[in-house]
């Protein structure tokens, strides 16, 4: 449904973006991560044509967007970081607004706006002027114009920013639900929301695609070769031994209140190395009271990758998060 190829965009002699490719198929929930500056706002307003790439090109179910905007837009409901809502209007004035602007009226601008209404729980507020809503309504009525005309590809940008835990959930339980029914790219800095929401997890470092896979299939792929070792003795003595095993690097050594030291080892993907760490404990009479692999979690993940990011980058054109 959505497939960027080999987009750049700078602003002055800062590459916010840098030969950028990936594809996102029909019915994907995938998440985009990133430090600030990390060039995602660029690349969701590429996406969506409210900027042009510098270089490459953007594909809307198979329609190039820079060639033919407007059938590609049709197919395109796209929330920003700060939704564009008119605060003296009601919600559903707005919505009525939103519906005229996609070429619906009368009946069936009703009829879109029962479905939106209906999908982001919002039926209740119709009548409200949008000023006195909550910050979390604000968030569902920007959802309900992002998805007005039934778009199949809805792309939002960070739709959890600023809300409360409680209203943090019923959004994720919404972009969930629209899952359902559309192609769903979201940004977000909460690294639990992408696990717990997406398919799959798209990470942007320096304006460049740093990893594409399942949160799952991150962490696995993370946490391959480090292990996790208790053992009861003298810290220097263990360190020692750990070391004598070919392959083995002590990325850190922590002593326990109960008098155990903990061990994490870089262990390498040897068959034979866990069986080398007890022949070489065991010789210098230290005792092993636990081994496991350890599992990277995807927060470890995102460091890792986005190590050394710079902030920031992106202030010139003013919305970058």
């Amino acid at each position: 449904m959505i497939e960027a190829r080999h987009l750049s965009k700078s602003y002055g002699k800062t590459e916010a973006v840098t030969d950028l490719s990936f594809r996102i198929g029909k019915g994907e929930v995938v998440g985009f991560l990133g430090p600030n500056g990390a060039g995602k706002t660029t690349t969701l307003n590429m996406l969506t044509g409210c900027l042009s790439p510098g270089a490459g090109e953007v594909l809307i179910d198979g329609i190039d967007l820079c060639l033919e905007p407007v059938r590609a837009k049709r197919k395109i409901g796209y929330l920003p970081e700060t939704p564009p809502l008119y605060a003296d209007m009601t919600v559903r004035e707005h919505l009525l607004f939103v519906a005229a602007a996609r070429g619906f009226r009368g009946a069936a601008a009703e009829k879109e706006l029962i479905h939106a209404a209906r999908l982001t729980g919002i039926a209740g507020v119709m009548k409200k002027l949008i000023r006195n809503l909550s910050k979390g309504y604000r968030q569902r009525v920007g959802i309900a114009s992002a998805i007005l005309g039934d778009p199949e590809i809805v792309i939002l940008d960070e739709p959890t920013a600023g809300l409360d835990p409680g209203q943090i959930v019923e959004i994720r339980r919404l972009v969930r639900s629209l899952g359902k029914e559309h192609t769903v790219l979201f940004s977000s800095h909460i690294l639990s929301e992408v696990r717990e929401v997406s398919d799959r997890v798209l990470i942007l470092s320096h304006g460049r695609l740093a990893a594409d896979d399942s949160a799952r299939a991150l962490e696995e792929r993370a946490g391959e070769g480090k292990l996790a070792l208790r053992v009861r003795g003298e810290k220097d003595k263990a360190l020692a031994a750990a070391e004598r095993v070919p392959g083995i690097r002590v990325l850190d050594a922590e002593e326990e209140e109960t008098g155990a030291l903990r061990l994490t080892l870089a262990a390498g993907k040897d068959d034979g190395t866990k069986e080398a760490i007890f022949a070489s404990f065991a010789g210098d009479s230290l005792p092993i009271l636990g081994m496991e692999d350890v599992r990277s979690g995807l927060e470890e993940v995102f460091l890792e990758l986005t190590r050394e990011e710079s902030g920031g980058e992106e202030g010139k054109e003013g919305s970058e998060a």
